[in-house]
């Protein structure tokens, strides 16, 4: 803002500020208003429109015809006034009639001015007016004079909604996106939810917006800076913003941003006109959202969103709102809608309320992803610019199944979501019956189904499924939801809740799985250095034998809370034999140092791994004499297989988990153990979908372990299948693959009479 626009703008607010703190009514003000106006920029009309009814009404004027006032009224969209409040922009133009939306109304006497320039007023986000002026001489205005309007449309916005001079009602539904949007976006957690939109950190409603001491507004905008760009360098500390990639980038263009010297000059230069902190903030950026508008290159674009952020970041700390919507608590069925959200901040939501998550980013193995799918939330991630299109409030309707999204949805689209909705129930009663029934096939084979697990809530999913026991606790999610190292006092309370749960039904532990892509900020690498390719890299049962005392701690964490009972535990990730035995004699050195105390042990240990990287399906003959049970991790496996990154969304479709290489390979790991005492399961979401467990069950296996959610659908399929006959089919398929498996089970399953989701 230069000094010029400084001056006047600083001119006009102090007029206004003595009208608006005098006893007139809210008529008499804005009259009075239009003239200060009016005559700060030398402007021969000065004009206010106000949201009433659904309609912009002319409220005020000075130049224009006195009779048009309460008379004039225009749509939200129609001329130009109406086009600024549909499109929340500002409008300069030397030729008003020259413009495609330009409406003449003979009541207002305006066809001698020329010029015209137009702000919106914008309230809590929503356009409740527009503030105009025109000159009759054909001319843009200079830059100086739209600064000044746009500081004086917030004033006003002000004092209308002080004098309520506009509807809640009104303004709550106007703004460029007013009707139905289909938003698309990457699939995270698959389900279907609908609810209110609520944002993980809501923005600030500013409710005053002149300042009384502009100096005391300085230090406060001053020390919010200083506190901001704390946070900012503490993040860049964090070992997850320190592994390349997106969050790098994101981090530097927020560091960028924190210490612009540019940006912080313009919020002083408005503070100088007269306006608070807050409002002075908001005031650079709405010029900032108008600009972005126009901003066709997606790169720029993206940045300035990281700007919209920080902004939001600026105006939680100047005015002490600083929690995030979690912490008010939520009121309705909600949809949270973030950019994006760690493990440990999604479970501070009430769960009976949070229907299901929104991320601007997100990624298939993002912490939070796996917990939400624990959960059974879904979730749709990859959906930019959710400011602008998403009000909070707004009623949205949530299909993770196809990776879309309905805004504001009308009554039909609702009825038909509804109808969904009320079908997907019915299925979920229908396998919930199904509880206490045995998943027997056909011709009698009996087969297990465990479910997994991570959380202490995700226990009563045991009672409720009438799953056969955990297949897989995933005990890394203590430490995702961790700000710290859990202690072992703490994992040993948490396993032995488990267990006293899962009562006489096994629970298999994998050892923590932390590293690659489940980066904790209390544990680092040694040399800082972030890694090309996590998933392949420094993780799981690597980080656990090279940081020996945190496996020292879960192993013993482990023994105590199994002392009396069975405890299988099982190592991830094990690539050459030498690692499970490695990760047993740290277990087996704590068994000797509880002995030693006299302490109550385990009745049995049960030591297993997981199958994920394909090297150890070579030297199963050599392992298999010493597991007591091997889990194939289907997850890892596939990306390995076909060396693809399962969080690529460009590759989400193009590997299919009926590819005949996959079910081949884990075809030949079923008869690479048969002579063995080794219980082979199938742990993933392969397992969790119909036609691949159906692949799976043809294959030869005989155990699945899967998602609480899966164990109805999986016992149904079950009982319908022949085991004999799809283990023929898929040995024939598998021994001369189709062009396409997928159709050849989809058609063998309805030559039988079998319906798979």
């Amino acid at each position: 803002m230069t000094s010029a626009a400084v001056a006047a703008a600083r001119t006009i607010l102090n007029r206004l500020h003595e009208v608006m703190a005098s006893r007139s009514h809210a008529q008499a003000k804005l009259n009075t208003v239009v003239e200060v106006i009016g005559e700060g920029l030398d402007s021969e009309v000065c004009s206010i429109y106000l949201l009433r009814e659904g309609m912009l009404e002319l409220f005020a004027t000075r130049g224009l015809a006195q009779e048009a006032v309460h008379v004039t009224r225009m749509a939200i969209g129609e001329g130009l006034v109406g086009t600024i409040a549909d499109n929340i922009e500002t409008l300069n133009l030397a030729e008003a009639a020259a413009h495609p939306d330009f409406m003449y109304r003979p009541e207002t006497g305006e066809d001698k001015f020329h010029s015209f320039a137009g702000v919106p007023i914008v309230r809590k986000e929503r356009c409740v007016g527009v503030l105009g002026v025109q000159h009759v001489e054909p001319r843009r205005y200079e830059e100086v004079e739209i600064e000044a309007l746009q500081t004086v449309a917030m004033v006003l916005s002000e004092l209308i909604a002080n004098a309520e001079l506009v509807d809640e009602d009104d303004y709550a539904t106007t703004g460029a996106h007013t009707g139905p949007e289909l938003l698309r976006g990457l699939t995270l957690v698959k389900g279907l939810a609908s609810g209110c939109a609520v944002y993980h950190q809501p923005r600030i409603t500013i409710e005053h917006v002149v300042a009384e001491d502009t100096e005391a507004e300085r230090q406060r905008v001053f020390h919010a800076f200083d506190k901001m760009r704390e946070q900012i360098d503490r993040m860049a500390a964090q070992a997850e913003f320190g592994v390349g990639g997106e969050h790098e980038e994101i981090l530097e263009t927020y560091k960028m941003f924190a210490y612009d010297e540019g940006w912080a000059r313009r919020i002083n230069e408005a503070i100088d006109s007269g306006l608070t902190a807050e409002a002075a903030i908001e005031r650079v950026q709405q010029r900032t959202r108008m600009r972005m508008r126009q901003i066709d290159d997606p790169l720029l674009a993206d940045r300035m969103h990281d700007l919209e952020d920080l902004s939001n970041r600026l105006l939680r700390i100047v005015s002490g709102q600083l929690g995030s919507a979690a912490s008010k608590g939520l009121r309705n069925d909600t949809i949270l809608i973030a950019r994006n959200l760690g493990p440990a901040e999604l479970l501070e939501y009430d769960k009976r309320r949070l229907k299901g998550v929104i991320l601007e980013e997100g990624s298939l193995t993002a912490h939070v992803v796996i917990v939400a799918r624990a959960m059974g939330v879904p979730v749709l991630g990859r959906i930019r610019g959710l400011r602008g299109q998403v009000r909070e409030g707004d009623i949205l309707l949530l299909d993770g199944d196809q990776g879309t999204c309905t805004v504001r949805p009308s009554q039909a689209l609702t009825e038909a979501f509804e109808a969904r909705f009320a079908k997907s129930r019915e299925r979920q009663a229908a396998y919930a019956a199904l509880r206490d029934v045995e998943p027997v096939t056909k011709d009698g084979q009996r087969i297990t189904l465990m479910m997994n697990a991570g959380l202490r809530d995700d226990m009563p999913n045991l009672a409720l499924t009438g799953a056969d026991g955990i297949g897989l606790f995933r005990t890394e999610f203590q430490f995702l939801v961790s700000a710290t190292l859990p202690a072992r006092e703490r994992q040993t309370r948490l396993y032995r809740e488990v267990l006293e749960t899962a009562g006489d039904k096994p629970v298999v532990f994998r050892t923590v799985d932390i590293g690659g892509d489940k980066v904790l900020p209390y544990l680092r690498h040694d040399d800082g250095e972030g890694e090309e390719n996590p998933a392949m890299g420094w993780r799981a049962i690597r980080v656990a034998l090279e940081r020996e005392g945190l496996l020292k701690a879960q192993a013993r964490a482990l023994l105590e809370a199994s002392a009396g009972r069975t405890l299988n535990v099982m190592f991830p990730m094990v690539s050459e034999p030498w690692e499970f035995d490695a990760a047993k004699a740290v277990f087996e050195g704590q068994v000797a140092f509880l002995k030693a105390r006299k302490k109550q042990l385990p009745e049995a240990i049960r030591y297993g791994a997981m199958l994920e990287v394909p090297a150890l399906a070579e030297q199963l003959d050599v392992l298999a004499p010493r597991l007591s049970f091997l889990s194939i991790g289907t997850n890892d496996l596939t990306q390995f297989l076909f060396a693809a990154d399962r969080s690529n969304p460009k590759l989400a479709e193009r590997y299919d988990w009926l590819s005949p290489s996959i079910l081949r390979f884990i075809r030949r790991i079923v008869r690479s153990l048969e002579g063995h005492a080794v219980d082979l399961t199938v742990c993933g979401e392969m397992g969790g979908r119909q036609l691949e467990a159906l692949a799976l069950l043809g294959v030869g296996i005989r155990r699945l372990s899967i998602t609480p959610a899966a164990i109805g659908p999986i016992k149904e399929l079950v009982r319908k299948i022949d085991l004999g006959g799809i283990q023929a089919a898929m040995d024939g398929w598998l021994d001369a693959p189709p062009p396409n498996l997928r159709a050849a089970l989809e058609d063998w399953t309805c030559r039988h009479g079998i319906t798979c989701d």
